[in-house]
């Protein structure tokens, strides 16, 4: 019985002796968890919206989006916030208009007009 008692008391005088040390081995693994989150969760989330903000400010008429509802279209007008797609071929076009926030992403970029050679030349000699 002696040594039972005795135990008893070396352990709790074990553990008051740990103190600060065994303070921070019980919240490590609260701590590791935490960053484990970070680095898997939210750092990918905010790299995601990142791009997709700087694609939203790079589009331009004559650009090839989709819609959030999957719609897809070419940009036709753009003022301020919303943009103006063409969707559809050939004689079913058809044009919505779509708030900024609802494209949700890019598939090709479009090609500026251009103007035939000859025509430009006739239109300076003109």
């Amino acid at each position: 019985m002696f040594s039972l008692t005795t135990t008893a008391y070396a352990t709790a005088a074990a553990g008051q002796a740990a103190g600060p040390a065994g303070l921070i081995g019980s919240f490590l693994p609260l701590i590791l968890m935490v960053l484990v989150f970070y680095f898997i969760l939210l750092r990918p989330q905010k790299k995601r919206e990142k791009e997709l903000k700087n694609m939203l400010a790079s589009l331009k008429v004559n650009d090839e989006v989709a819609t959030i509802g999957g719609i897809h279209g070419k940009i036709t007008r753009i003022k301020d916030d919303l943009f103006v797609l063409e969707s559809g071929i050939g004689q079913n076009k058809s044009y919505i208009t779509v708030d900024r926030s609802a494209i949700s992403r890019f598939i090709k970029r479009g090609e500026e007009e251009k103007v035939a050679p000859e025509i430009a030349e006739n239109a300076t000699e003109e």
